[in-house]
């Protein structure tokens, strides 16, 4: 029993011990970088950097050397089976390849701040070499002279389009066709008629039965029509109007003022006259009645 005892006493001593010397940190010197370890760590943090570039010009040399014939008859679907690219991803990366060529050669002031990543020269694929130029220039200055984000890029991109778009030729009171395109605003809204209420330098507000937007030209298609047609469309559009602000029109209601709103004519069909004339008598008459009673 006595062994045992000083067995047992022993080994608590014994962890005691160790735990206090796990809880005791050892602080290690480090090591500065050498000269040499300074230029390797800039070498790889430029390969990092320039990934996207250097896949960008393998793909274009792959592709004008036509090295993929041996298995494919296409570039488009040798990089599907080789790399799991859609077409859009490679030349995405071919065309960042050539911008960022551009940039090195002719951005002299600031050839050591290059884009790192693809996504921050797509935007620029909208422009020419000398507004790249200008665009990748002021993108850096506006990030604080450090790489900017594609977001800034973005930005930058947009404006320098805009100061070259002509005026925009639509006037206010003008009937034009929606044109949704790459606008999740305008979901469900394409092909539908609206009104220009007011514009803008490089927009216009237009107005809908049931809504208003701020669109570019891009999403406007002029119906043509003349002042009188406008007129008309313009009476019609208050009227469903009207009916959508009860606020209590049934899924038949909706889907009538629905159809509406995609005329292809600036005028109703006898049939569709007595449909909102059948509306306007259930929802606004009603309405009024009452509000008599």
């Amino acid at each position: 029993m006595e062994n045992g005892a000083i067995a047992r006493y022993r080994k608590r001593g014994y962890r005691k011990k160790a735990a206090k010397n796990v809880g005791e940190l050892t602080v290690l010197p480090i090591a500065p970088l050498t000269v040499e370890e300074q230029s390797d760590r800039l070498h790889l943090e430029r390969k990092v950097e320039r990934a996207f570039y250097q896949a960008g010009m393998a793909l274009m040399e792959l592709r004008d050397r036509r090295l993929y014939r041996s298995t494919h008859a296409t570039f488009e679907d040798y990089c599907r089976d080789r790399f799991d690219y859609v077409r859009r991803r490679s030349y995405q990366l071919i065309d960042a390849a050539k911008i960022y060529n551009n940039l090195s050669e002719k951005c002299e002031q600031i050839v050591h701040i290059l884009p790192t990543r693809e996504g921050q020269v797509r935007p620029m694929s909208q422009l020419n070499a000398e507004q790249q130029i200008l665009a990748w220039s002021t993108a850096v200055e506006e990030a604080g002279g450090k790489v900017p984000s594609g977001r800034i890029v973005k930005e930058v991109v947009q404006r320098i389009k805009d100061k070259e778009r002509p005026p925009i030729a639509l006037s206010v009171g003008e009937v034009c066709q929606i044109m949704a395109k790459d606008n999740p605003e305008l979901r469900g809204k394409s092909g539908c008629w609206c009104i220009v209420s007011e514009v803008y330098e490089f927009s216009c507000l237009v107005a809908t039965w049931e809504s208003e937007y701020i669109l570019r030209p891009k999403h406007l298609k002029s119906l043509g029509y003349s002042p009188d047609e406008c007129k008309q469309m313009e009476d019609l559009g208050v009227r469903m109007t009207l009916l959508h602000q009860t606020g209590k029109l049934d899924e038949a209601a909706l889907w009538i003022l629905n159809g509406l709103a995609k005329l292809k004519t600036p005028y109703l069909t006898i049939l569709e006259s007595k449909l909102l004339a059948l509306l306007e008598v259930e929802y606004l008459d009603n309405n009024s009645n009452e509000d008599s009673n």
